[in-house]
């Protein structure tokens, strides 16, 4: 890998794209979140299809669990950073919505990743119509994000990441360091093994 055209803030790189050899340039480009240090951020497109993004955070950090309960519509625009390395959770429901080959990183607000997840719910009811019971338990999911975002319900969100990559900014966001037993469960977006099994589990690549 070759570096050119270096900035303060941004420069590229030079390597190969995995799918069709072809040389690939890879953007970085670097910024600052209150409260979180620099982030670096990365990026790549080849003509052949294959696309690539992420969220670095610059400075070394532990394995993190992140939650936070949105009680009400200020808790709606606490800022998301969810890198490739993180599994997203909405633990009354089951969710886990874990990181895939292909999954892409992402800065959003809280409502964003309802939305996002809302997303996945709503493809995953199109492939459990013919199962009734897991066809409404999507329905019951769908109404739920949507009271949430209403401000008719609370929930709680959670994000885990083995590299510490992604966060929760809100003062009343929760934080803990991972265990060495929480790490091994969990997928990091390129090494693929089993983890625990929940009611709705999707990787992300899918959508």
């Amino acid at each position: 890998m070759t570096q050119e055209n270096l900035s303060q803030d941004s420069f590229d790189t030079e390597t190969y794209c995995p799918l069709c050899n072809d040389k690939l340039a890879i953007h970085w480009q670097s910024d600052h979140i209150p409260y979180f240090d620099e982030i670096l951020y990365m990026s790549a497109r080849c003509r052949c299809g294959f696309k690539f993004a992420d969220t670095m955070i610059t400075s070394q950090r532990d394995p993190v669990h992140y939650e936070l309960t949105i009680e009400n519509a200020e808790d709606l625009y606490a800022k998301v950073v969810r890198s490739t390395s993180g599994t997203i959770r909405i633990p009354e429901f089951g969710i886990a919505v874990e990181p895939g080959p292909a999954s892409e990183s992402y800065i959003t607000n809280a409502e964003g990743l309802l939305n996002r997840v809302k997303s996945v719910i709503q493809t995953a009811a199109e492939w459990s119509k013919e199962d009734e019971d897991k066809y409404n338990h999507c329905l019951e999911i769908e109404k739920a994000l949507d009271d949430t975002i209403e401000g008719n319900q609370k929930l709680m969100i959670e994000i885990d990441d083995p590299l510490g990559n992604s966060t929760i900014i809100s003062s009343k966001a929760k934080s803990r360091k991972l265990n060495d037993e929480e790490v091994g469960n969990l997928k990091t977006g390129m090494v693929i093994y089993d983890v625990n099994s929940s009611d709705i589990k999707i990787n992300d690549s899918e959508y």
